[in-house]
């Protein structure tokens, strides 16, 4: 059995224990068995967050390392990392709406939102909100390691960000060699993510007991309707890659959508859109890319480019804050926006599991929100990341097609930089 599916079936078993553990057992076993629960989930939770900030930082450094490097190679390619830059930072704008909008028509059931906030005691607000004026005189941080040690994690990101755009003006050998140290540290995050999800089962189960416990079947429906939330918002930006090909590569819908459905089909068989780049390369070449932009172009989208992750990650957030019925204001939205639009590049190369924590545990934090639900709403990410992996290969096919197609880029030349 897959990692994603132990820990999917652990969630659903931790909650039909938990509520079964109401109904059929005295109060007091079922109290003692959530005094038990409750700190095995709360040490896996933290195991995770010890991770996110030295995996963030390298990761968003070594991401702008390529990306910039991806740059210098040609204005091709210059061309298609501004586009998806305007994408990403679209598709992050576009999330603080559509969950709002999708909440509004089909609002969680007001019984249930209030047994999950009441399951959910210990999450709360991780710091207060914020004012405006307060807010934007807080995102430089005079001292990066401080910021870095209180969580404070969009000073933490804008130094970051300001750091990896500065090595990238630096000599080639010193550039080279700290990008391979935060790589080095990258890698070493993830093995210990990779045991942390190891022993998931054990830790989503903990967390689901006490959680069906203490809101029954409501925890149940909370979930289906978190699913069906979040993958809507993944729906739109999926559908906004036709229109995309259709103005900006010139392409007839119709003609667009014969020729990516069969690297579509894969991405859905696969959730991964590295596994689909043959099939992508090939839907491009039906469409009438020269393979020479379509060679460069699509592995760079690839390795940086992920269309659904600002608007869903901001989702999964909202989400929460809609979960525990706490209120956002601007200074928080925004927050949001910027972590989700520029994290995301450093996290398009890890699995699923592994993105989802370290991409939307950032927006959380510098939304001032708990990371507590994330624990449990990472069983259940199998099924939007099939919207993510469709949205995103859909994507990268329109995207391509559109840098191809720029009236900049001559499709004569056989210099694939012009």
């Amino acid at each position: 059995m897959s990692q994603p599916a132990r820990i999917l079936v652990a969630l659903i078993l931790g909650i039909s224990f938990g509520i079964l553990s109401t109904h059929l057992a005295s109060p007091q076993f079922a109290a003692g068995a959530i005094a038990v629960a409750d700190p095995i989930g709360t040490l896996w939770l933290d195991a995770l967050r010890m991770t996110i900030v030295p995996l963030v930082v390298s990761l968003l450094i070594t991401g702008i390392a390529t990306g910039a490097e991806a740059a210098r190679a040609g204005r091709l390619t210059l061309r298609a990392v501004i586009l998806f830059v305007a994408i990403l930072w679209t598709s992050s704008i576009l999330g603080t709406f559509l969950l709002p909008l999708f909440v509004t028509f089909w609002p969680l059931p007001s019984a249930g939102a209030e047994a999950l906030r009441e399951a959910m005691g210990g999450a709360t607000v991780v710091g207060p909100v914020p004012a405006l004026a307060e807010f934007l005189g807080s995102i430089v941080p005079t001292n990066p390691v401080a910021a870095a040690a209180g969580d404070a994690i969009l000073p933490l990101i804008l130094f970051t960000t300001v750091f990896a755009f500065a090595i990238t003006r630096i000599a080639k050998e010193p550039r080279e060699r700290l990008t391979a140290f935060f790589s080095a540290i990258a890698d070493a995050m993830l093995v210990i993510i990779g045991w942390v999800l190891w022993i998931g089962p054990v830790g989503v189960f903990a967390l689901a007991f006490a959680l069906g416990a203490r809101s029954g079947a409501q925890s149940a429906t909370a979930l289906f309707h978190y699913i069906i939330a979040v993958t809507s918002v993944g729906t739109v930006v999926f559908l906004a890659a036709y229109p995309l090909a259709r103005f900006g590569g010139r392409v007839p819908l119709t003609r667009f959508a014969r020729a990516i459905l069969p690297a579509q089909a894969v991405a859905l068989s696969t959730q991964s859109s590295l596994a689909t780049l043959p099939a992508m390369l090939a839907s491009t070449e039906r469409l009438g890319i020269p393979v020479r932009s379509a060679g460069v172009v699509l592995p760079l989208a690839v390795a940086i480019f992920r269309a659904t992750g600002p608007a869903m990650n901001v989702a999964v957030a909202l989400y929460i804050a809609h979960w525990l019925g706490i209120h956002l204001g601007p200074a928080q939205i925004a927050a949001g926006v910027v972590t989700a639009a520029i994290t995301t590049m450093g996290a398009v190369s890890l699995p699923g599991q592994v993105s989802f924590i370290t991409s939307i545990a950032p927006i959380c934090i510098a939304m001032g929100l708990p990371v507590a639900p994330l624990g449990l709403l990472i069983a259940v990410e199998p099924i939007p990341d099939l919207m993510r992996t469709l949205g995103n290969v859909t994507m990268d096919i329109a995207a391509t097609t559109t840098v191809a197609r720029s009236p900049k880029t001559s499709d004569r030349t056989s210099d694939p930089t012009a």
